[in-house]
């Protein structure tokens, strides 16, 4: 029924899911209180992260094949990273920033192609998929410190939290990932 038989592995997932779905709703909630017309790009954003999520359950509990999984994931991911971080970026305070946030989300956005755009993505280490995590959660922090930079106001809440769902969701899939290359050896 369950695919991982360790117990860490599953609390991983599930806690995964459930920071995922949370936060999602947070989101979702945001939305309705700012307004379609203001945060319609978080919507967009939000599907995709629903669509990992739904992904994650369904290949949690045996319904997704590894490589169906691994495809579709890395693709939502690379969209979310396409979309928030490279082709609408927000406008941040500092410069420097905006450029280290750039260059990290096409790296980050080359790894998933690399990794896992190829047919052999078993034969990967685990320091490289985990890579892929830390350049998520190195971006995610670059946004948060420009966020208290710049003056709080009603929309710091939401956006801090819209900042670490990816991170979130790619500390999952690697997971899973991880777990997939671990079977294979």
């Amino acid at each position: 029924m369950l695919r991982f038989k360790k117990k860490a592995k599953v609390i991983d997932i599930v806690i995964t899911v459930v920071a995922g779905m949370f936060s999602v709703g947070i989101i979702l909630y945001g939305i309705a209180h700012f307004g379609l017309e203001e945060a319609w790009p978080e919507l967009v954003l939000n599907m995709f992260y629903v669509a990992c999520l739904v992904m994650m359950w369904l290949y949690f509990f045996n319904h997704l094949k590894p490589q169906q999984f691994n495809y579709w994931c890395s693709i939502c991911v690379g969209m979310t990273i396409l979309l928030r971080d490279i082709l609408f970026p927000p406008p941040l305070a500092n410069f420097s920033l905006h450029l280290a946030c750039l260059t990290l989300s096409v790296l980050l956005l080359l790894l998933l192609t690399f990794f896992y755009a190829r047919k052999n993505w078993r034969s990967y280490t685990k320091r490289n998929l985990w890579a892929i995590c830390v350049i998520d959660m190195v971006i995610a922090a670059l946004y948060n410190y420009d966020i208290y930079l710049e003056p709080i106001n009603e929309y710091t809440d939401y956006l801090l939290t819209e900042i670490w769902i990816r991170p979130t969701i790619t500390y999952g899939l690697v997971a899973c990932f991880v777990s997939e290359s671990e079977n294979i050896k």
